[in-house]
């Protein structure tokens, strides 16, 4: 096949039902603020109501098809799949569930009852609302004169090459309709999701630059705040109500949370008479379209990676790029009333917002927007791609793309990377091109293949590690808050940890290989449990991502996806010697070891430099390495033969 050549057309691949997608909302409350080649599910989900113990099905019937004798009550404690985990106090204690959003931790019985298919997924259940109700939105009349499309916006911040936004302007163009986008702020979802205050910001700030592109397009952008995240559904349909629409457009997320509220709202637009169509967009490749010679979904990156070049190159219209939105006429968009056309966009919620300080650096650090994120993609392509397998993991080197806030924000999307690089590379293949340009696209997928493993294995996103007897590793319990408080704050005596730590907190961003090393330290050499970091990462990443968050923290951990074993542990050192060879990143984030010269820098205290140091007021050493490690392979073995 041919990436060099530019793809506009859209081919869907099923179309069998008309679907919707969201939260559930309790009697239409006050508004609080004024103010699209891939499989297409038409028909009418949520990471936080029941995802870690009781699932909530939102009235699906899919668990149906479980015999009686394997489908007790909800609290029916007698069964193993509906009790808690039996440290489920302790992964409380340290705040790891919240209770205020989730249940108990669950146990190991109820993650294997996902393993075997006893319980269905998340995906599993939406695909059943998805048939079951396809049928009667297929009923629904097509919009006319003064009936609205509506195009959901989540994590999808763009206008070209949205599946979704795409779709329902062809439909609001072809019936001589307007097109009204809505974005629904939910601050339940951010504490729920411990989205990261400068995650917040750059996700409003992106808002106001697709307000001001949709506008353009004579395409209004509404903006609501819903306070109580479970009223999300009912509150997208009052406002169709209000519009008089009956056709919603969104794509798919994937985190259990949000997948639960696409089903609810699939139910509900079927209740009443409207049709939802959601898309798969953000993925090159959607979760389920890539199986072993066995029928499941790989667990392993390398194997996945090579199908899904491989799935690329038989189909290239698996990543067609969606066509460009035409500007709705001016006598279309007139039909609708001005003030949709006035939404401001809304503060952060409390808890969530910047200091001014921090407004200044994150504003001149992380400029938004999909024009941003397409003028940082080209620049990588033209200058930096070819030597990128090269220096990819030297966190001093400006060697990496940084598109990772855009990618995550929805500012642009794996399809039209894929397509980009693939031209501005000379590379007709996915095999072919540089070096440089073959390890990126290497690391782009990563992020594909991470959200399909949630979308089968969604335990991972309820607090629980992939490798199941894992679950049962006991961390560090009398000294463990200290650990953990000093790797947060980069003191803990390695400078390689602690600079990137400093970074996380001065940035909101961290280089990848950084993002490994901290990882394994803090579970393999504090042996502090993996979900606290991860949880950590959220709360502070404008990058934040749930599948790449979780799937790299697992795999660094040895409780996720790799397959290598858990005896694999980062040497800090021996890290910061490789890969920061002169000590260049360690200076930038500790200006107290400025002064210190040599590989003495990778380890002051042993090498002559510990006076220095110390007077400068570095702290010593938390842990001797090698004792840590061994604890820590202790650990991980007793856990693995517990039951």
């Amino acid at each position: 096949m041919s990436l060099t050549r530019r793809i506009i057309c859209y081919r869907p691949l099923l179309t069998t039902a008309v679907f919707s997608s969201s939260y559930t909302m309790p009697a239409a409350p006050k508004r609080k603020i004024s103010n699209g080649g891939a499989p297409v599910i038409r028909a009418g989900t949520e990471r936080a109501n029941g995802t870690n113990g009781t699932d909530q099905t939102n009235g699906s019937n899919a668990i149906k098809k479980v015999k009686s004798s394997e489908s007790p009550r909800a609290g029916d404690t007698t069964d193993p799949i509906r009790r808690p985990h039996p440290l489920h106090h302790v992964s409380e204690e340290i705040g790891v569930v919240l209770r205020e959003f989730y249940p108990p931790e669950m146990s190991t019985a109820r993650v294997m009852a996902y393993i075997n298919g006893r319980l269905p997924t998340p995906m599993a259940v939406l695909n059943t609302a998805v048939k079951e109700t396809a049928e009667q939105m297929a009923k629904v009349e097509p919009p006319s004169e003064g009936r609205p499309v509506v195009h959901y916006f989540k994590t999808d911040l763009r206008v070209k090459d949205n599946r979704a936004l795409s779709q329902a302007r062809s439909l609001a163009k072809k019936n001589k309709v307007p097109l009204v986008g809505l974005y629904v702020v939910s601050p339940q979802d951010w504490e729920a999701h411990n989205t990261a205050p400068v995650r917040v910001d750059f996700m409003l700030r992106t808002l106001a630059v697709l307000q001001e592109d949709l506008a353009k397009l004579k395409i209004p952008l509404w903006i609501e705040t819903v306070e109580d995240r479970k009223q999300i559904p009912r509150r997208i349909l009052e406002l169709m109500d209000t519009w008089k629409a009956r056709h919603l457009f969104v794509n798919l997320e994937y985190e259990p949370d949000e997948l639960r509220r696409e089903t609810k709202l699939v139910r509900l637009c079927a209740s009443q008479g409207k049709a939802m169509t959601v898309a798969h967009d953000t993925c090159g490749v959607p979760p389920g379209e890539l199986l072993t010679g066995g029928g499941k979904q790989y667990s392993v990156y390398t194997p996945w990676f090579r199908a899904w070049k491989q799935r690329i190159h038989d189909d290239e219209h698996v990543i067609d790029l969606a066509d460009d939105l035409v500007k709705v006429p001016d006598n279309i968009s007139g039909q609708l009333p001005k003030d949709l056309f006035e939404c401001p966009i809304p503060e952060a919620p409390k808890g969530k917002r910047l200091t001014d300080e921090e407004k200044k650096r994150f504003h001149k650090m992380w400029p938004v927007g999909e024009h941003e994120a397409l003028a940082r993609l080209e620049k990588f392509c033209m200058t930096r791609i070819a030597e990128y397998a090269d220096k990819r993991d030297i966190p001093s080197a400006d060697a990496t793309s940084v598109l990772s806030p855009y990618l995550a924000s929805g500012a642009i999307c794996t399809r039209t990377i894929v397509h980009t690089a693939s031209d501005l590379a000379n590379a007709p293949s996915l095999n072919s091109g540089s070096k440089g340009f073959q390890s990126w696209i290497s690391e782009v997928a990563w992020r594909d293949f991470y959200k399909h493993v949630l979308v089968n294995w969604p335990f991972i996103a309820m607090n629980k590690p992939y490798r199941p007897e894992t679950a049962n590793i006991e961390w560090s319990k009398d000294d463990g808050d200290a650990k953990f408080e000093a790797w947060t704050q980069g003191r803990t005596g390695y400078p390689l940890v602690d600079a990137a730590m400093r970074q996380l907190l001065h940035e909101g961003w961290m280089h990848n290989r950084t993002r490994m090393v901290v990882a394994s330290f803090l579970t393999k050499d504090l042996l502090v449990d993996w979900r606290r970091g991860e949880q950590w990462f959220m709360r502070h990443l404008v990058d934040g991502d749930v599948a790449s968050n979780i799937g790299g923290w697992g795999f660094a951990s040895s409780v996720g996806v790799d397959p290598q074993p858990y005896f694999r542990v980062f040497n800090p050192y021996l890290q910061s010697e490789r890969f920061d060879t002169n000590g260049k990143f360690i200076r930038q984030w500790l200006p107290e070891l400025a002064g210190i010269s040599g590989k003495a820098i990778h380890e002051p205290y042993a090498r002559g430099a510990g006076s220095q140091a110390q007077k400068a007021g570095y702290p010593k050493p938390l842990v001797d390495h090698k004792v840590a490690r061994d604890a820590a392979l202790a650990a991980f073995k007793n856990a693995s033969g517990k039951e």
